[in-house]
């Protein structure tokens, strides 16, 4: 029978709003704007929470809110249907593709916190809700500021992006990790929960710098205490709802959450 120690052994990362873009602003910007521009407006929130899906779903789920479908119709005439959704994801990309490069700065803690894993011999994957052209932008700016995981699955290069488990079991595969419970997944978005949880690996949700919270650093530095804590409150209630097993309030944070959940054997329980 074969034994397994009792430790983690990866950690995969999201991108945008987990290790880099603070607050996950380069998607909301290019969604807003392509909404705008086709005659619906949306809104920040509207635009935030499907975040973390393939961009294409991203869309859809947003023409599939109650005051999205309303508008449309009464723009259009009627809903929108799959060609509508493929022309919003042309401009989107386009907008998308000529602002990515300016948002690939580390957030702060987690180039430190990759290290300190690296170190501990842990390995580093990632899954996106970007695609493979939109993270061939991404990857060498991330490389050039510090961060380089050792896997990284595009949202389009499995069978479904999330809240589908295949970019984790891509990972898995491509790092030779065993079993999914040694392995923990960290984002800050509920998709990314969904799809740990849907892989039977641990989930973390981080919630400074997250899609989630939605603010820029300047803005968390700057908020009242009390505003800040009742934000960050508020995302947490999401989190838990999403099914998190931790949330953290930094990603400077995770080294604990490992400890802790290495001291429980791994097993359920511990949060």
């Amino acid at each position: 029978m074969m034994i397994y120690q009792e430790r983690i052994k990866a950690v995969i990362f999201d991108w945008a709003g987990t290790v880099i873009d603070y607050g996950c602003f380069a998607p909301m910007h290019a969604f807003i704007q392509t909404f705008e521009e086709a005659g619906v407006p949306i809104t920040i929130r509207e635009a935030r929470i499907p975040m973390g899906l393939l961009k294409w779903d991203h869309i859809q789920a947003i023409l599939e809110m109650e005051r999205v479908k309303g508008a449309w119709i009464e723009a259009f005439g009627t809903q929108a249907v799959k060609e509508d959704i493929d022309r919003l994801y042309v401009r989107f990309e386009a907008i998308l593709m000529e602002t990515l490069k300016t948002y690939t700065d580390p957030i702060p803690g987690a180039l430190e916190t990759v290290e300190l894993l690296r170190d501990a011999g842990l390995a580093i994957g990632s899954t996106t809700g970007y695609t493979s052209g939109m993270m061939a932008v991404i990857v060498p700016e991330a490389k050039r500021k510090g961060y380089s995981p050792d896997c990284m699955i595009a949202s389009d290069e499995v069978r479904a992006g999330r809240p589908y488990p295949y970019m984790i079991f891509q990972n898995l595969v491509e790092l030779g990790i065993f079993p999914p419970k040694s392995v923990i997944k960290v984002g800050d978005t509920v998709s990314d929960i969904h799809e740990g949880r849907n892989a039977g690996v641990w989930t973390v949700a981080i919630i400074l710098g997250s899609s989630e919270l939605g603010l820029t650093q300047a803005e968390v530095e700057n908020l009242h205490h009390d505003e800040l804590a009742e934000r960050m409150n508020q995302t947490r209630l999401t989190f838990e709802r999403a099914g998190a097993d931790y949330i953290i309030g930094s990603i400077t944070q995770l080294p604990l959450v490992i400890e802790e959940l290495e001291r429980s054997g791994l097993e359920r329980g511990m949060r």
